[in-house]
């Protein structure tokens, strides 16, 4: 393959399935059999959703974008926004990155509640994301720092009224004009989202693939798209791409009824020979439904390949083929069932003590209190998250402590009680966090170093030991640190033992310090952790957010924060079978090819 400046690691993993549709939206309005839940109705409020409204499911794609690269063509992303009253904008998601393309077809699906009884303006911004971000997650991006490719707008009425449900609209420039240079189009294709849990995870794999490059093997990946009523194609997600092999194994691909509608529909699968430029060769393309694959792995048989003929009239059947090693059908549960249900998410938070913060009586600390009442960034940390994991909590009482600092007897501790108490580690409600934190301040004297593992331990003990008799509560620790954490293998230990607990671990960066070697922490790069003794992570269980990046740019810090807990905390309860209360749904189904 040929080489280029753009991210190859983060252009050959895989996108889509399940994994990026399971968050809170997955299915707004679950029946809640355990009567009123404070959880659920903020989650109605936070995204605007009332009883009425219907989950819509936007797919982007666009055509000849302006070429903002040098040596190569521009790697795009769609940020929309919902335009409000006022005329600000409320961001509702971002695409990923799609390196090296002028025509790209985003996999990353936008969810919008669609009400029948309002005006929902959309705007629709196109960036080239420069290749020196292409490891940062696009949450964290600051759109400034970006090259602008154009915009579009449109109301979401105007979308789901158009018999194809797709609207194709002519970029503009950033005062909403048009240009005298053709910016391409942008088209946005909007679909209802069933609510359903039946899933299905399928592992493919090839034979005998034909070779498309001279000097190596190719590196194939499949592009799995489903057809809609328009008779186009929507693409729902890809496999990585294997290096150097022409009988490639993937990981499995898990899909919600929602991305492919029924069993009996029309599914394309496209193999591609990956190429760093972003013009992949195809290799091989077929149509078979699930219900076609389900057959081919009980079956254990294969399938060819084709290729159109150079004359265009007929298909060329390849050697090539395509084999479903495995096929499972199984419930999914989502988010609000778990919660609606009666389980809980714990909070639990723990303060840096260390030195560098400044002393608490120094207008420039980050300790400082505002006799005015402007929160210091740990206080905005601790109420921005804690507001909103309170209402997950039933009794309301957090355990609270600090690290780095010399505690009442003298000695220094990284991990000490908030309140003083050295036999009560729980507080009451947010309110009793921030009491504890300030009273703190007066006699805890700021030392050093900054060590996470202590904190990280406590919070697994408990963890480990609600699990033993428990298994309907899941914790969330909140570290927030000024400095980069001194015991970083020791940490990452931590984390890797803590990965099969239910927990989850976010951390705000406050300050100025280089944290750069803190993202480690964060497998946001597709890489779980390794221990010191060589083991794997079972998940990602980290979140790390600078607030000054935050700050910077378009979303708040617990928008940052918590939009992966609730797939956190799915990967954990499905990873233990642990279903919701009351719950009554078919078993699942599994065919293996042996």
């Amino acid at each position: 393959m040929g080489s280029c400046a753009s991210d190859l690691k983060g252009g050959k993993q895989a996108v889509g399935g399940i994994s990026h549709g399971q968050g809170p939206t997955a299915a707004p309005f679950h029946t809640n059999h355990g009567g009123h839940n404070d959880a659920v109705d903020l989650f109605y409020k936070s995204h605007g959703l009332h009883p009425l409204s219907t989950q819509v499911e936007l797919s982007l794609s666009a055509t000849n974008l302006l070429d903002r690269d040098i040596t190569s063509k521009s790697d795009p992303m769609v940020v929309v926004f919902a335009k409000k009253r006022d005329g600000k904008l409320e961001e509702l998601g971002r695409t990923e990155v799609i390196m090296n393309s002028l025509h790209p077809e985003w996999i990353e699906k936008i969810n919008v509640a669609f009400q029948f009884e309002i005006v929902q303006p959309l705007e629709f911004h196109v960036y080239d994301i420069d290749t020196k971000y292409h490891k940062v997650p696009t949450k964290t991006l600051n759109l400034e720092d970006q090259d602008f490719l154009g915009l579009a707008s449109c109301t979401l009425s105007e979308i789901v009224t158009k018999q194809s449900r797709s609207l194709t609209l002519r970029l503009q420039n950033k005062s909403g004009y048009g240009s005298r240079i053709n910016l391409g189009t942008l088209t946005i294709h909007a679909e209802e989202t069933v609510n359903s849990r039946t899933a299905v995870e399928i592992s493919f794999r090839c034979s005998n693939l034909e070779n498309k490059d001279i000097f190596s093997k190719s590196d194939p990946f499949l592009r799995i798209s489903r057809i809609v009523e328009s008779g186009g194609s929507v693409p729902i997600c890809k496999t990585e791409a294997i290096d150097n092999n022409l009988n490639p194994v993937w990981k499995p691909v898990c899909l919600g009824f929602q991305q492919f509608g029924s069993k009996d529909n029309p599914l394309i699968i496209e193999c591609f020979d990956f190429n760093s430029s972003g013009d992949h060769v195809l290799i091989g393309k077929l149509q078979k439904s699930l219900a076609d694959l389900e057959k081919l792995c009980n079956e254990r048989a294969g399938v060819n390949f084709v290729v159109p003929s150079k004359r265009g009239r007929h298909e060329k059947i390849l050697k090539g083929k395509l084999f479903v090693d495995r096929y499972i059908e199984k419930e999914q549960f989502t988010f609000i069932d778990y919660i609606s249900s009666g389980f809980e998410l714990n909070f639990m938070v723990a303060v840096d003590f260390t030195a560098s913060n400044g002393s608490p009586r120094s207008p420039d600390s980050l300790h400082y209190i505002n006799p005015a009442g402007h929160l210091n960034a740990y206080q905005k940390a601790i109420m921005e998250v804690g507001e909103v994991i309170q209402f997950y909590d039933s009794n309301r009482r957090f355990p609270a402590w600090g690290f780095g600092g010399k505690t009442y007897d003298g000695t220094v501790s990284h991990c000490f009680n908030l309140n003083g108490d050295p036999g009560a580690h729980e507080v009451e409600g947010v309110e009793g966090i921030m009491s504890a934190y300030s009273r703190a301040l007066h006699s805890v004297g700021l030392a050093g170093p900054t060590l996470f593992g202590p904190v990280i331990q406590t919070a697994a003990h408990i963890a480990a030991g609600s699990l033993s008799h428990d298994t309907s509560k899941y914790y969330v620790l909140l570290i927030i640190t000024d400095g980069v954490v001194t015991d970083l293998q020791e940490t990452i230990d931590a984390l890797v033992r803590a990965s099969d607990l239910p927990l989850s671990i976010l951390i705000v960066g406050v300050g100025g310090a280089d944290f750069t070697s803190m993202e480690v922490l964060d497998a946001d790069n597709g890489r779980r952790l390794e221990s010191s003794t060589g083991r794997i992570a079972t998940r990602d269980i980290v979140q790390f957010v600078p607030m000054r990046d935050v700050q910077s740019g378009q979303i708040s810090v617990v928008q940052a924060l918590l939009e992966e807990l609730p797939a956190q905390f799915l990967s954990f309860m499905r990873s233990r079978d642990i279903k919701p209360y009351s719950s009554r749904f078919p078993h699942a189904s599994t065919s293996t090819a042996q």
